[in-house]
């Protein structure tokens, strides 16, 4: 294969690949061109509308799921793709948000949709206010069956947590790390007794550059397509630049550089996550995180 992996963090793994729309129009002679792992990905749908991939002329293994494409990079997939049953689910609106390019580590920008105790000061207004700035606490787990992490019981009062809430409430989430460039958010619907979806799909360019796709499974009856994805575009544009502004870019796995609190619980698995993984894709080298902290240096 055009691909040699050797991260036992992405053996196996399904990386999407951009949105099945971009397919539509393209061919075997004229395929839809991409960046993964610091690679270019061909990719086009077959006349069955199968998805078809491609790397420097070999064939990839390649699927669509929920909307976008999904390649395995270095050969036979260990495991199926997550699964995401809300996708499926009648009378939810599916929204694609479109790719953002961010300047940084994948696993940083995971890291960050983690992250409830920045919602007061980056997304004031929106996803949180001062003097609100109390994460309380939450569950964490890892699901042994899926390998899967869960975070729940979480909740943090918000004046506006999504484009259909023009009042304060507090808000109740449920997070969900499916795969290292892969999450999920569940937070409270303006439908009574149900929640809204979100999957942040992150597609690694390189090591500290990334396409991040956005899709939302709603239940929202008065909200329009626009303002949905008007309102995810302001969150993630008031991220981009703090995202960006990291040094070290890449994610460091050890707790010496970044010191993390009782509010960073669910980030603090994450890593602990990664790191069992033996994630290497996107992380800061251990060696190298030891030499930047013996230093005093984050660049």
């Amino acid at each position: 294969m055009s691909f040699a992996i050797q991260d036992p963090g992405l053996l196996g793994s399904w990386l999407v690949a951009g949105p099945l729309s971009a397919l539509r129009a393209a061919s075997a002679d004229r395929p839809f061109r991409t960046g993964l792992l610091g690679r270019e990905v061909a990719l086009w749908l077959s006349d069955d509308g199968a998805v078809r991939a491609e790397c420097d002329g070999a064939p990839l293994f390649a699927q669509g799921r929920y909307g976008f494409a999904w390649v395995c990079p270095d050969g036979r997939p260990a495991r199926e793709l997550f699964a995401f049953p809300e996708f499926d689910e009648p009378g939810r609106r599916i929204i694609d948000c479109g790719p953002v390019g961010v300047a940084t580590s994948g696993l940083r920008v995971v890291e960050n949709f983690l992250d409830m105790a920045h919602f007061p000061y980056v997304h004031a207004h929106y996803l949180g206010e001062l003097p609100h700035t109390e994460v309380t606490p939450y569950k964490v787990d890892i699901d042994a069956a899926t390998d899967e992490i869960w975070a729940t019981d979480c909740r943090f009062w918000q004046p506006r947590s999504s484009a259909a809430h023009a009042e304060g409430s507090d808000a109740a989430y449920v997070y969900r790390v499916m795969q290292p460039f892969c999450a999920m958010l569940y937070k409270s619907s303006s439908r009574a007794g149900e929640r809204d979806a979100i999957g942040l799909f992150v597609q690694p360019v390189d090591e500290t550059r990334v396409i991040a796709h956005t899709l939302l499974a709603y239940f929202d009856d008065t909200s329009s397509d626009a303002e949905l994805i008007a309102f995810q575009h302001t969150i993630f544009g008031q991220d981009k630049p703090i995202l960006e502004s990291h040094r070290p870019q890449l994610l460091p796995l050890e707790g010496r550089l970044e010191t993390p609190t009782r509010a960073d619980m669910l980030s603090v698995t994450y890593r602990r996550w990664l790191r069992e993984r033996g994630q290497q894709y996107g992380a800061l080298a251990a060696d190298r995180t030891a030499a930047l902290a013996a230093t005093g240096s984050a660049a």
